[in-house]
Order: structure tokens, then C-alpha cells, then sequence
């Protein structure tokens, strides 16, 4: 799906639900992640990164709900990041769309407090994907430092001196998926290296 596409998520989910029944795991996981001071940023790239980080997520799980709804049980996990807890120095815009997908989520843990649903945000430092390549690239290009050097730029910034594997993230989300995970609702949880 093209989550910036409403009908795109409208139809892409409707027709999972007509393959499989009801989602009842929904990981709102698309996003895009770019540095840029404010006073460079216009509104094409504004819109770009919400469209697709806040927007994206909102339809995302509207959409599930919808068949959600007629279950008793069910997981939301949006993937959001440690820039939804504090700031990221050079990417106020991906920061401000971390923090509203920690705040929809909050804002939905409330609505359905006591029903069988959970909502809750994972919270990922760097970790190891195509994210990190581009942007490291990026970097190299705009300060003329090699790939490696920006590479390890995002890396020392985890504590413990490595980019996060993926499964790490997948993990996490299978235990909030887990027996017993009821409990755990409105949550941001920080998967960071023992970022503080």
C-alpha cells in the first residue's frame, strides 16, 4: 500500500480482510526518516515526511479497527522511534511526526481502555535497515565525510556501539502479541541501547 494514499490503504486492507477475516495484529510500521534544519525545510518536505509518518499510521489503524472492532482481541503497534521521546538534533520535522504517533497511540490506549485491544508505540534508536544507508549517504554528500564515517555517526549515538538489528524490533513486537501482554497499554517502549 502507499500509505500517503488514502483509497490505497482503504482497499489494501479491505482486501486482507476479505482474504483472511479480521485483522487482529496491526503493525503500522511505513515510515521515512530525514534530517534537515528548519530554516532549509519547505512545506513539499513537511507534508512528505507527516504524510507519510502521522498520516500513514492514522489510516493505517483506522483501517484495521474497522474489522477490529467485531473481535475480542486484538494488538496495534505502531513503530515510532527514540526521536518520539526527545529531540534529534537536525530533524525537528521526522521528530515532530514520532512524537504524534506516541501521542495517537496514548490518545487511542485512552478511548479503549477496558476493551480487548492494546495500543501501544515501539521506540527503535538506529537500527540497521536501508533508513540508515541512505542516510549516511546523505550525510557524506552534504559534509564530504566517506559513507563509513557517517555510518558511524548514527551508530555511536546507540549506547551500546551498534546499529539495532531488525529482529530486535520484530521481537519486541511479538512479546506486546504475546499471552498475558494485556496489561501493557499506552506505551511507548524504548528499544535504544540503553539510551537514557
Amino acid at each position: 500500500m502507499d500509505v500517503q494514499d488514502e483509497a490505497s490503504v482503504v482497499d489494501g486492507i479491505a482486501g486482507a480482510v476479505a482474504a483472511r477475516g479480521p485483522v487482529q495484529i496491526c503493525v503500522a510500521n511505513a515510515g521515512i526518516a530525514e534530517g534537515r534544519a528548519l530554516h532549509k525545510m519547505d512545506m513539499a518536505f513537511w507534508r512528505n515526511m507527516m504524510a507519510t509518518n502521522i498520516d500513514g499510521t492514522f489510516l493505517t489503524i483506522r483501517e484495521c479497527m474497522k474489522s477490529m472492532h467485531g473481535t475480542d482481541w486484538g494488538r496495534i503497534i505502531a513503530i515510532s522511534s527514540i526521536a518520539g521521546l526527545r529531540g534529534l538534533k537536525g530533524a525537528p520535522c521526522y521528530t515532530a511526526s514520532k512524537h504524534a504517533m506516541i501521542g495517537l497511540i496514548r490518545g487511542l490506549a485512552a478511548d479503549y481502555a477496558g476493551k480487548p485491544y492494546t495500543f501501544n508505540a515501539l521506540c527503535p534508536a538506529y537500527v540497521d535497515t536501508a533508513i540508515v544507508s541512505n542516510n549516511a549517504a546523505s550525510i557524506a554528500a552534504r559534509t564530504g565525510m566517506d559513507e563509513a564515517a557517517a555510518r558511524k555517526l548514527m551508530v555511536d549515538v546507540n549506547p551500546h556501539g551498534r546499529l539495532i538489528a531488525p529482529e530486535e524490533v520484530a521481537e519486541a513486537a511479538l512479546w506486546l502479541c504475546a499471552a498475558h501482554s494485556g496489561s501493557i497499554n499506552g506505551q511507548a517502549i524504548q528499544i535504544a541501547g540503553g539510551e537514557v
